[in-house]
């Protein structure tokens, strides 16, 4: 018996102790690239919501939930992530119906520009966050490039343990817990970068989407048909990367064949009201806070009109949920203008 207890007390150790070693070797994304904590920080979120909007910076930098909640009572997240591809978007759906039923998803076009796994970096800021399912297997097999493994995804020690010459204080301080970087998937800033000799897009030789990001659109739209989701197609206002006339045509024509609304808000910057000169902080990539809050407005009359999203203020768990998160958005927003007043930045350890 003694033997058998010592046994288990072995094995009990040294899985505790790898689970460790994963726990303190994978980046906290608390300084810097915020954006790889961005797909864990749903799962903290106990509401639900009735529009869920799925995809790359395009929208969670262009988009605030909570201008969308405070001015329409819409409850809404934003499942996004950097360089987000198609099948990611995808996976994120699926994972998304089977926890809630949202009335409505929203998909950003421009991965549609990508039909084949890009890079690593960008692959573990969309699937490493997200908790294990079948749809993460799937995201991960779909991702992958041809230097990566599966098993690596599975045990993140195999593929961060070079980490430990590179280990700060960060890591030490967020080993059990994570702070909100983001509002309910909104990534804010406050400070102006104008845009400023936007280059035109180069010629390209085929200016076809790929038929691997074509399937998972087909997965994505009929995903939200069989689960009675209205999936609506938007192309964010972003002055670069260029998005080209001919890739328009066929996103235009793939909503007209699937019965699918799309939106180019590359057509309503004036309706908008869009100033680049000082609606953007990187020089018209994405809009700042203030492009961000004009673009929800917009946006937010089209989905009470159009698509009848309920005002859910005055629901008491929602209003309490909501009250917390306006705190920290207003606090964030008053750090930033402090920063940018002091130091010229809204963080001043990048600019260093």
């Amino acid at each position: 018996m003694k033997k058998y207890i010592s046994i288990l007390l072995s094995i009990v150790i040294a899985i505790s102790g790898l689970a460790f070693a994963n726990q303190l070797l994978e980046p906290k994304y608390m300084n810097g690239v915020l954006e790889g904590a961005m797909i864990e920080e749903y799962y903290d979120d106990p509401t639900d919501h009735n529009v869920v909007f799925i995809g790359d910076c395009e929208l969670y930098e262009n988009i605030s939930p909570v201008y969308l909640w405070e001015n329409y009572g819409i409850n809404s997240y934003i499942r996004g992530s950097a360089q987000q591809l198609i099948w990611q978007s995808y996976y994120l759906a699926e994972e998304t119906v089977k926890r809630e039923h949202p009335d409505i998803i929203v998909f950003n076009v421009l991965s549609m520009k990508y039909n084949e796994p890009q890079s690593e970096a960008y692959n573990r800021m969309s699937i490493d966050g997200m908790k294990w399912s079948s749809s993460k297997v799937n995201n991960i097999k779909a991702s992958m490039t041809e230097e990566e493994h599966f098993v690596d995804y599975v045990f993140p020690l195999l593929r961060y343990h070079r980490r430990w010459s590179d280990l700060n204080s960060d890591d030490f301080k967020y080993l059990f817990h994570r702070d909100k970087v983001s509002f309910n998937g909104y990534y804010l800033r406050v400070d102006v970068k104008p845009a400023e000799d936007v280059p035109e897009g180069r010629p390209l030789t085929d200016y076809n989407f790929g038929d691997n990001a074509y399937n998972y659109l087909d997965k994505l739209t009929k995903l939200c048909k069989d689960n009675d989701v209205q999936l609506i197609l938007v192309k964010a206002p972003s002055l670069y990367p260029y998005w080209y006339p001919e890739w328009d045509e066929q996103i235009v024509k793939y909503a007209k064949d699937n019965a699918l609304p799309y939106y180019n808000f590359l057509n309503y910057q004036d309706e908008m009201g869009l100033d680049w000169s000082k609606d953007t902080y990187d020089g018209g990539l994405h809009l700042n806070l203030s492009g961000a809050e004009k673009m929800s407005k917009f946006f937010g009359e089209i989905l009470v009109t159009d698509y009848v999203v309920p005002d859910r203020r005055g629901e008491e768990e929602l209003d309490e949920y909501w009250k917390g998160v306006s705190e920290r958005y207003q606090a964030e927003i008053d750090r930033q203008n402090e920063n940018l007043e002091k130091y010229g930045a809204v963080n001043p350890k990048e600019k260093e």
